[in-house]
């Protein structure tokens, strides 16, 4: 083996192929589509795709990296996921890491040597215990902000359950008047049509379990929209006594819940970030999966999310 200048050792490819490949690459829909067009199987693209990212991790900084968003992907079957951290100010890809717990948590913020990390001001995450353990051990300085979708996501499962519990009820008494009426109850009113609003005020007007726990649920929108932290505790304060106050299990459970994570909610006014972007990194990473079909190796669906999300530079020195 001899070292060459225009090739990178144990590449098959000159450095100008590779140059050329990762272009096309990145501009194909799919890494089977980008093959055909050159004549490559899939494992040459693959080897260039680890090359690149491997050259790309190299070169990256990550100094001045302010808030980051931490969120789970799915990866296999059933209760096989993936922890991905994202940064949120550039919407790039930091790490991939197997697992979504605590473990997996501490990896991630491993990518950062200690003086970095200690740059870090706030995380994007959700309830998990797991991100938010890893993240007291391993950066205790940055603030926890719980993220927004999740808490909403929470609320609107307990009015499900509500729903679900009262329709049960009430069918047992030959009463049909919540059937059908799920999404009613879980869609932003705004985005019904005509005839639909039109019918969810019927149901809003009649003295339903599920009403109640739905103007809790809607109640709690306001508490993002308080001016600063101050406004927030107390605003919370009171969503809080009324949500108890309902005797709807379901709601008193996820009321306490956000009680328990009451200062990862009030973070937000000092952070006001939010995992919307890593949502938005989700769907690409799913869609990533999708046009693969899935992967059977977490060391390449790992280099495929870094090569097209992690916004590095890929190209090698022609």
């Amino acid at each position: 083996m001899v070292k060459v200048p225009w090739a990178e050792p144990h590449g098959r490819f000159t450095l100008q192929y590779e140059c050329f490949a990762i272009e096309v690459l990145l501009a194909c829909h799919s890494v089977s589509a980008a093959c055909e067009l050159m004549g490559l199987d899939w494992s040459s693209a693959q080897r260039i795709m680890d090359r690149a990212v491997e050259r790309g991790l190299a070169r990256r900084s990550l100094e001045g990296i302010e808030r980051v968003g931490m969120d789970e992907k799915s990866f296999g079957r059933g209760q096989d996921y993936i922890a991905v951290l994202n940064d949120l100010n550039k919407g790039r890809v930091l790490e991939v890491t197997p697992g979504n717990d605590s473990e997996s948590g501490r990896r991630l913020w491993q990518t950062f040597t200690p003086e970095q990390r200690r740059g870090v001001e706030a995380a994007a995450m959700d309830m998990s215990a797991g991100f938010a353990l890893a993240t007291r051990i391993e950066a205790p300085q940055v603030k926890i902000v719980f993220e927004r979708y999740h808490v909403s996501a929470l609320l609107n499962k307990a009015v499900d359950e509500v729903r679900r519990s009262e329709h049960r009820a009430r069918q047992q008494e030959g009463d049909e008047i919540l059937k059908g009426s799920k999404q009613l109850w879980l869609y932003n009113p705004v985005n019904l049509s005509e005839e639909r609003l039109e019918a969810f005020q019927e149901l809003l007007a009649v003295n339903l379990k599920t009403s109640r726990a739905w103007y809790v649920k809607e109640n709690f929108v306001g508490f993002w929209e308080q001016e600063g932290i101050w406004l927030g505790e107390r605003y919370f304060k009171i969503w809080y006594s009324h949500a108890i106050r309902t005797r709807l299990e379901p709601i008193k459970k996820a009321a306490r819940s956000r009680k328990k994570h009451v200062e990862g909610l009030l973070n937000y006014f000092e952070h006001p970030i939010s995992n919307a972007l890593s949502e938005s990194i989700n769907s690409r990473i799913q869609s990533l999966k999708a046009t693969a079909r899935g992967f059977r190796s977490f060391a390449n669906y790992r280099t495929r999310i870094l090569f097209f999300l992690g916004k590095l530079d890929l190209q090698p020195v022609v």
